[in-house]
Formats: structure tokens, sequence, C-alpha cells
């Protein structure tokens, strides 16, 4: 039996954007699988469509570590901590870059926790892989495939033959698409930036290819440094979403394999699809943009706010190619099934083991490309079996919800705490609303001791009191809030 036989074996089927047919995957080498995948730039917290990527990918990473195991995976996904987009935040939020990086690093950081998310095995920073990035891009310089222009450096597209075979795009498409700056010192209209000179109040460092100026590094050449760095010069999956295909994901592959000389960059390309919000494009004009943090922790989604758990769920809905149509009722849905399959468990008295195996059809759902609504079926078949007392049902369906990146146990006891503050609440409401109602009759009695008391002992309790005359009645009327 051959290795690749060998390796072909564990039956995982992927969609390959680069030759747009779904394909049986076989890793370079099965004991080290290695995927990189495009991570944030962080000058803001993630919005829903952000999240949907690091979803998939991790779904996609637990069945990897599945099939392959643990200890044969590499996963590695990067911070973007210098760009454009983070100097014009620092300089209007008043603080440094690197406070700001760190601070929506951090946010991102916990805001995919509460996802169910894992962290990547390696987790590179643009800043920390400035040196690979002169480095390759001397190398580019030296072979004809860039140049210096005017304290630049510049990819020139015409030198690589098969440029936008990724995206198969035309040279018009492409142009048109990049969005291009028009200037005068490129060679073509479709080069794109290597290097550029920083301003004086912008991040620079010593400029490669002999440029005098400090200056930083363009957005595209920083992926294909740090995934080399990490994972070498050709490796297994590259991910991210749709909107990256091109020009990202197109100059990535162009910087790479001729800065390399090498027929791939990575073998397969995996991209998720678009995300639209109640049926409509997402945006801040529409009312309907959503950051993870304000579904998690306000309530501006929906006049609630969400469990972590319930996003993944209904992120995980439609399968990972498809577009998403992100709704509140989605979410809602979420959180009624989570806490069917809780308290099911919970009555069969089961808890998913630790490294244990998910149901097999569970499996089987996700190794036909990630087919999530396929392996929640299965998971629903798993439910209907243990509402009929099937015991091994039950355990399976534990293990299979634990794989799938879900914690009843924790979303339980999140669920119970809520409530008990929604019970708390309605508790001192009631409370509250009965001594401001003996208060208003001491009042009217002219008991204005026992008015005094009553009030005081609000006070005590953290309640302010606020008596207004009504303009119509003439009666007093109180309103409260906690101190």
């Amino acid at each position: 039996m051959s290795a690749d036989t060998a390796q072909g074996e564990k039956g995982l089927l992927l969609t390959n954007t680069l030759t747009r047919t779904k394909e049986a995957f076989v890793p370079m080498d099965a004991s080290n699988v290695r995927m990189y995948v495009c991570g944030p730039t962080v000058y803001d917290y993630a919005h829903i469509g952000n999240a949907r990527p690091v979803v998939v990918f991790d779904v996609l990473a637990r069945l990897l570590r599945q099939l392959y195991g643990k200890d044969h995976v590499t996963y590695v996904r990067n911070i973007t901590d210098v760009d454009d987009k983070i100097n014009e935040r620092a300089a209007r939020e008043g603080i440094s870059i690197r406070e700001l990086t760190e601070k929506t690093a951090g946010q991102y950081h916990a805001d995919m926790e509460a996802l169910g998310a894992q962290a990547p095995d390696i987790e590179p920073r643009a800043t920390e892989h400035i040196e690979e990035m002169k480095e390759m891009i001397e190398t580019l310089v030296d072979k004809g495939h860039a140049y210096v222009a005017d304290e630049h450096v510049l990819f020139h597209v015409p030198s690589m033959p098969d440029y936008g075979k990724l995206s198969n795009r035309t040279l018009d498409e492409m142009v048109a698409g990049a969005r291009v700056e028009v200037a005068s010192y490129k060679k073509d209209p479709t080069d794109f930036v290597l290097w550029k000179p920083s301003k004086a109040e912008e991040p620079g460092w010593e400029s490669p290819c002999g440029i005098k100026t400090p200056g930083r590094p363009g957005w595209h050449i920083e992926c294909s440094a740090m995934s080399e760095k990490h994972l070498g010069k050709v490796f297994d999956i590259h991910g991210g979403g749709v909107d990256l295909t091109f020009p990202h994901h197109e100059n990535e592959i162009a910087q790479s394999r001729c800065a390399h000389d090498t027929h791939a960059m990575a073998n397969v390309w995996l991209h998720n699809g678009f995300l639209q919000v109640e049926g409509e494009k997402m945006s801040k004009s529409l009312g309907n943009f959503f950051t993870v943090h304000q579904l998690l922790d306000t309530e501006e989604g929906g006049g609630r706010k969400w469990s972590g758990q319930a996003i993944r769920y209904a992120l995980l809905q439609t399968q990972y190619r498809q577009p998403i149509d992100f709704t509140f009722k989605s979410l809602a849905e979420g959180e009624k099934q989570l806490t069917r399959w809780a308290d099911l468990l919970k009555k069969h008295g089961v808890t998913a083991q630790e490294n244990g195996t998910p149901d097999e059809a569970v499996l089987e759902g996700l190794k036909d490309d990630l087919n999530t609504p396929r392996a929640f079926a299965a998971l629903h078949k798993l439910a209907r079996d243990a509402r009929g007392g099937d015991a091994d049902a039950a355990q399976k369906l534990a293990n299979s919800i634990k794989f799938l990146g879900f914690d009843l146990e924790s979303f339980s006891k999140a669920q119970e705490e809520e409530k008990a503050e929604v019970d708390v609440s309605s508790e001192l409401k009631a409370k509250v609303e009965e001594l401001i109602a003996k208060r208003l009759e001491a009042r009217k009695a002219k008991d204005f001791a026992e008015s005094d008391r009553i009030r005081d002992e609000l006070a005590a309790d953290g309640i302010v009191l606020k008596d207004m005359k009504n303009k119509e009645t003439g009666e007093i009327e109180t309103t409260w809030s906690c101190a």
C-alpha cells in the first residue's frame, strides 16, 4: 500500500477553490497536517462576519485532529497589527498603536473563546515578522518579480504568467476588483505594493532593497512571510473568507510561488461564503451591523444578550461555502436546541467523555466538505434515539456535541445564572414598588417619620428615590434607580 493511498483512506473531501472541484484531501505529510487561516486586523471589535471563518476553520481543525491525531496537526492563524486602519484608529483615540492592538487583540481572543473556538497552535503577529517579509521582498526583486520605484517596492504582476488562477478573473476584472491606487511609478496597473514609505507619525522599519527612508510592509506580503516561517514554502490548506480570494489570496500565491519557485503556496484553498443579517447585507447605515461583543454583552442584538454557543450554533447551520443569513430567530432556536440537548443529557445522567469519540454519522457529515447541516441531522437522530431510552445514543450525543465545540455544562450553568439574575431582579422590583406605595400612603397620612424611614431603608439597599409632581393631576409620583 502506497503512502498516498494510506493517507487518502481518511475519506475527507474538501472543495478546493483553486480547482473548483470537491477533492479527496491527501496531506503532504500525514504526521504533520498544516493549515493557515487569515486572522484579524486588530483595530476594533470583530463583527459576526469576521466570526464565521473562525468558527468554520475551528471545526475543520477539530476534524483534522480527530482524523490524523491531535499532535499531527499544525493550525496557524495570524494577527495583522500593522495597517492603515490601525494607524487611523490609534490617532483618533489618542493612544499608541501598540496599546490599541493589544487591547483589540485581547477583545478578539475573549469573544472568539466565547464562541467555543480553540486557540490556533501558532498565532504569529505581523510586526514580529518584518525581517522575514524584507527577505522575501528582496528575493522577489532579485528574481525579477518585483521592482523599486519612488521609495516603494511593487510586485510586477505580468512577471507571473498564470496570475489570477485562484479567482479566475480577467485582467480588466482584476484592475477593477483590486481598486488599485493609480500611480505614475507603476509599470503595470495591476502591480501591487510589497513595501511603502512610512509617514513621520506611522510605524516604520529600516527598508529593504537599499531604500533610505523607513517604511512598512504591504498587507499581502505579511501572510506569505508568516505562513512560510511556520508551515514551510508549500503547505496543505489555506483558508479564509470568500472576500479575501481577490486580491489578498491571489497576491499571496504570487508572492510565495515566485519567491520560492514552487508549483503552489498551499495545495487546497478553502473559502467560507458571505454573511448577511436578516436578509440584508450587513451595514452600519442599515442598523444591522453587529459585533460579537455586542451580541454577547449588550442588549443591542434583538433586545437581549446572547450566549456565545447560540451564536456558534447559528453560524454552523449553513454549510460553510454557502452564503448565510444570520437572524435573531436562528439565535433563539440555537439557545432552545442547546437547552433541549442539555436537559436530555441531564436526564440520562451523562456528560461528554474526555477525548470521547464522536458519532460516526457526525464525522461522515463533516468529512463531506464540512457539511455541518448533515452533521447536525445526525445529532438530532441521536437525540431522538436517546429520548427513546437509548443510553448509548445519549453518550454519543454528548461526545459529538462537545466535538463540535459546544460545552453544554457551561451553557446550562450560564442559563441558570441568568435566570437567577432575572428572578432577583423581579423580586427586587416587587419589593421596591411595594415600599414606594407604603411611603406614598405615609405621606398622604402626613406620617413623615415613616416616609423618611422607608426612604432610608431603600437607600441602605442602594435604591435612590426621586419625587416629582404630576403637572396634570398635582399628585406626587416617585421613580427609583440603583445607586
